[in-house]
């Protein structure tokens, strides 16, 4: 999922670049544009294949002259396909995991009680750090995901975090993201504790329509 990224490098060389110059380096781009360089080299692929830019062997990447319509009109269309793609994503979401809190609740063991403490309190220090936590928010939910003892429902889960991952990385930029993250799931954790099945899935529902909201926002 990299149209955003490639939305943001648009922009740039629409606004700052003129044919014939060269890209700036990955490394700049991936400090600019603050996401890994796998999304950059994805986002630099999908504007060659709309012309925007062009790869010369020796020299690096250079930026075309074209009509801005032949550009503005695929990039717009990626755009509303990825939006699409992650708003059934996040539905799947919505249909699997309330559901595996309300069993969690029932089927977690001690251990695994003690695990989600572990991760929260990893996010907690991360956050006070100003440091990104994807790492503990997929911990987290994963957690769950095999507290419900569904071996196939924790595959599911695990597909969706990858799936996800890009944008739930950028959705967690976002100002105030992470510390509304961390609050849901000691909601939810707390209502695991206490085995209350209806309020672990209901804490669970709440939470992803939070991310839901936010996720669609940065699109």
């Amino acid at each position: 999922m990299y149209t955003q990224v490639a939305q943001q490098l648009q922009d740039r060389i629409v606004n700052k670049l003129k044919p014939g110059d060269m890209l700036p380096p990955e490394r700049e781009l991936v400090h600019r544009f603050r996401v890994s360089r796998s999304s950059i080299r994805d986002a630099i692929r999908s504007l060659e294949a709309v012309g925007l830019l062009e790869p010369r062997q020796g020299v690096g990447t250079v930026v075309r002259a074209l009509a801005p319509e032949a550009v503005i009109t695929p990039v717009t269309n990626a755009l509303l396909q990825e939006r699409k793609v992650i708003n059934e994503l996040l539905d799947v979401r919505m249909i699997i995991e309330p559901p595996l809190a309300w069993r969690a609740a029932l089927h977690a063991s001690t251990d695994q009680i003690a695990e989600m403490e572990a991760i929260l309190n990893r996010q907690e220090e991360k956050l006070h750090r100003d440091e990104p936590a994807i790492e503990e928010d997929s911990a987290f939910h994963y957690t769950i995901a095999r507290a419900a003892d569904n071996g196939v429902m924790l595959k599911l889960v695990g597909v969706l975090m990858d799936l996800l991952r890009e944008t739930r990385e950028r959705s967690l930029q976002a100002g105030g993201r992470q510390r509304k993250s961390l609050a849901g799931h000691r909601t939810i954790l707390a209502a695991l504790k206490r085995q209350d099945a209806a309020a672990a899935e209901a804490a669970m529902r709440r939470h992803l329509l939070e991310i839901e909201r936010i996720v669609l926002q940065k699109l």
